[in-house]
């Protein structure tokens, strides 16, 4: 079914997708030929004529989940030491920068997109790709080619010299203007986001402590900054310390990823950031790229030792950062950081469960953060993120509540991505490491 055929979900209950975990019972959603919502009405309201009934009684239907830190480039199996070890790194990227290499890549972000859609998710924005593979495979997905989610590519991320995802997925400079150059050619690329690396980060740690290291200087940061703002783009920031997220800030990114505790000073930051785009910036923690890392046996994962202290360190950073974000007012988002070791491409629903269980959050809260909140951090707010006249029809329908419980959405019953509907998708699984995940 494609979005030139227009059609009502007549009968399901609508999960608003709002802090206060609303649930309005018996709606009927109406879809026109563009593929935007026309009417929300009760459910023994007219459909009007033309319009295919999909009947969905006794069913929940959601807004389409906004992540808002994904990698496509690996679909969330234990990640191969030599793609993160030091001495292999340049030959990595030369190899995934070849001919063969962006081949190889375009067709993992394709078939990982998919994924992330198939499971709900109606909205991605990449945080570091090898190259512009995602930016090709987002046209491919605007031009009607096929079916996929709305995604904001960021082509590589921007490092310093032996900085984190250097040089395999990152442009590297050394100085304020070296950085604006490497933005410059990532929106010429026609990237829709952007990805600093403010501090070094867990998977490529070299010694004990030593992910949230900053990196790049503030001055750097604010040259791309400048940059993409000018383009309309907002910039996030790989930021595992709270020296590096003040940094950050300071320089006028738009989101921090991961995070650390948060002093007055950077909560102030964050409401009222006059070099940022809107004017404040939002935390996106990422529980899931760290609990596993943290918590499983080493013999399973195969992290190091220095990775695993480390992971160990950031966790508790960053959910003390969750709590300091949700004392302060700070708005707080949600990416689940796929494609990175345990962090697979259809399970974004543990994300929102972590948040719950380990964060501090309501299940409310977090669908919020997941939905709307995410969509108005990323300025998509008028086009998705809720269930309301005008918006695109980018919706899940499941057989129960998400709200009881998130693992509902491992089987949806459809998904819907601008009005194309989905029915029954399916998803290649990882058993074993699914198994280890429901340990936690």
């Amino acid at each position: 079914m494609t979005v030139s055929e227009p059609f009502a979900l007549v009968g399901a209950a609508l999960v608003a997708g709002d802090a206060e975990g609303t649930v309005l019972p018996e709606r009927t959603v109406v879809v026109g030929r563009d593929g935007r919502i026309e009417a929300v009405q009760p459910a023994d309201a007219e459909v009007p004529r033309g319009y295919r009934r999909l009947d969905v009684a006794g069913r929940f239907v959601m807004p389409g989940l906004v992540n808002a830190h994904v990698h496509l480039f690996s679909d969330g199996r234990p990640l191969s030491p030599l793609l993160v070890n030091e001495r292999t790194a340049g030959v990595v990227a030369a190899v995934g920068r070849s001919p063969l290499g962006r081949v190889l890549f375009r067709k993992r972000a394709k078939a990982n997109a998919l994924a992330q859609l198939r499971s709900g998710v109606t909205t991605l924005r990449t945080v570091g790709d090898v190259a512009y593979e995602v930016v090709e495979v987002a046209e491919e997905v605007d031009s009607g080619r096929y079916p996929g989610p709305r995604i904001l590519a960021s082509g590589p991320l921007l490092a310093v010299t032996g900085g984190h995802g250097a040089p395999q997925i990152a442009l590297i400079s050394d100085s304020p203007w070296d950085a604006r150059r490497n933005a410059r050619i990532n929106l010429r690329r026609g990237v829709k986001a952007m990805k600093i690396a403010a501090t070094a980060g867990v998977t490529d740690a070299r010694a004990l402590g030593y992910a949230g290291r900053p990196e790049m200087t503030e001055e750097e940061m604010a040259a791309i900054c400048e940059e993409a703002h000018t383009a309309g783009i907002r910039v996030a920031a790989h930021a595992q310390s709270s020296a590096g997220i003040r940094a950050a800030l300071r320089a006028g990114v738009d989101t921090i990823e991961h995070g650390a505790r948060l002093t007055p000073e950077i909560i102030e930051l964050f409401h009222h950031n006059p070099r940022s785009l809107s004017g404040s910036s939002a935390f996106i923690p990422t529980v899931q790229a760290c609990l596993p890392l943290a918590r499983l046996d080493r013999s399973a994962t195969g992290a190091g030792v220095v990775v695993k202290a480390n992971a160990q360190m950031v966790l508790e950073e960053m959910l003390q950062g969750i709590q300091d974000a949700r004392a302060g007012g700070v708005t707080i988002g949600m990416g689940t950081d796929a494609g990175v070791t345990y962090v697979t491409q259809y399970n974004t629903w543990r994300e929102l469960d972590l948040m719950v269980r380990y964060g501090g959050l309501t299940p409310a809260e977090v669908l919020a953060a997941a939905t709307r909140t995410n969509a108005a951090i990323l300025g998509l707010d008028a086009d998705t993120g809720t269930v309301e006249a005008g918006r695109f029809a980018d919706l899940v329908v499941l057989d129960a509540n998400p709200l009881d419980d998130f693992r509902t959405l491992t089987a949806p019953a459809m998904v819907i991505a601008r009005g194309t509907v989905i029915d029954r998708p399916t998803v290649d699984r990882f058993p074993e490491l699914d198994a280890q995940l429901d340990s936690l």
